[in-house]
């Protein structure tokens, strides 16, 4: 018995890293599986490949799970609606997304070209919406349904050079929330991770520096997509978390906070530029997060 035993779960960008973890996890937990894969690079600039998909599909069905491929983009909407219909054509149903679909185009945003940033905007913040409209209406009918969406420490705690790929994940870490929300009286749940994991797109971030490469060394020897895959899985089996943020951190799992007041400034006559930048603003710096990237939070080994 697994925890997703009758269950049907699309999984997006699963030919590779942590889409194809989450797609053999959930199959050996009961789920019937579509793999979807464009199949394209890491940047997104090629037009895919069926076969990546279809290779993951064989090995599930080689353990003896149930499992169909799909290579449409989650950039496109016709392509998001197709992978809801043929999961239910296939398997007669849809309970469960996991997002992790997603492409890398990095560089400084003061150099960073409108193709770039449209690109991994299309891909990361788009995609999720296109599959989760795609597939919210079916969920909310049948009152059952779980999104495990994906954002990234680059976003909720930031990283120069990803300016688009933060704005993205910021994004889609907004969205699941609101689903969260407003799916809460039908059994719609939604989720977010924020994974560490050695993939193709880890791959692709320059190392220009002793510290850079030791980073690397860490995540390719510790935290591994297959990690990742447990919490998704975990998060898409039948439970009453919803709306929360994870970091996904070799075996060490964090429930990350959201937005919330840190400190509130009042002023009975009222705050004027003057009298912020001489009261309000020193009286708050203590609790004003500083401008260190993902390193400087996570200082320790993993575990």
């Amino acid at each position: 018995m697994g925890v997703l035993d009758g269950k049907v779960v699309l999984v997006t960008g699963a030919a590779r890293g942590i889409g194809k973890e989450c797609a053999v996890l959930a199959a050996r937990e009961g789920a019937k599986v579509i793999v979807n894969d464009l199949g394209g690079g890491v940047s997104g600039g090629d037009s895919g490949d069926a076969g990546p998909a279809q290779e993951v599909v064989d090995e599930i069905k080689s353990a003896g799970g149930e499992a169909a491929a799909n290579s449409d983009s989650v950039s496109d909407r016709n392509g998001a609606k197709h992978m809801v219909e043929q999961a239910l054509d296939e398997f007669g149903g849809l309970n469960v997304v996991i997002n992790p679909a997603g492409i890398l185009r990095d560089k400084m945003f003061h150099k960073m070209d409108d193709e770039d940033w449209d690109a991994v905007i299309n891909v990361h913040l788009n995609g999720a919406y296109n599959v989760a409209r795609a597939s919210i209406n079916h969920f909310r009918e049948q009152e059952d349904g779980a999104y495990v969406m994906f954002t990234s420490t680059s976003g909720i705690i930031g990283n120069i050079g990803q300016a688009n790929y933060a704005a993205a994940k910021m994004g889609v870490a907004g969205l699941s929330r609101i689903i969260a929300m407003e799916g809460a009286m039908k059994s719609v749940r939604s989720n977010i991770i924020a994974p560490f994991a050695w993939t193709r797109m880890i791959a692709t971030i320059p190392v220009k520096d002793e510290e850079s490469q030791k980073r690397v060394e860490r995540m390719k020897n510790a935290m591994r997509a297959d990690q990742v895959a447990q919490l998704a899985v975990g998060l898409s089996a039948p439970s009453d978390v919803s709306g929360q943020i994870f970091v996904a951190r070799g075996n060490e799992v964090f429930l990350m906070s959201q937005s919330r007041p840190l400190r509130g400034m009042t002023r009975m006559e009222g705050w004027d530029p003057a009298t912020l930048l001489e009261h309000g603003f020193p009286a708050m710096k203590a609790d004003m997060p500083d401008l260190g990237n993902t390193g400087s939070v996570f200082t320790w080994e993993p575990v």
